[in-house]
């Protein structure tokens, strides 16, 4: 039971890792809209680093799962 239990955790936390993502891409893509090239600069390098957590925790996720 234990690894359903932490295979859940996981998953819950690649699905927010993920949602911090697209928040990002989001206001990086408004940003663009709205012509700040700075802050959409910042935005997507803020988008990249969520996407890139939340990459390593959906294959950790997945890994537990397929145990």
């Amino acid at each position: 039971m234990q690894t359903h239990n932490e295979a859940s955790g996981l998953h819950k936390q690649a699905a927010n890792d993920h949602s911090e993502a697209a928040k990002n891409h989001t206001k990086a893509a408004e940003c663009h809209d709205k012509n700040k090239a700075g802050d959409a600069k910042e935005s997507a390098l803020s988008a990249m680093s969520s996407a890139n957590a939340a990459h390593k925790s959906s294959e950790t996720a997945c890994k537990t799962s397929a145990k």
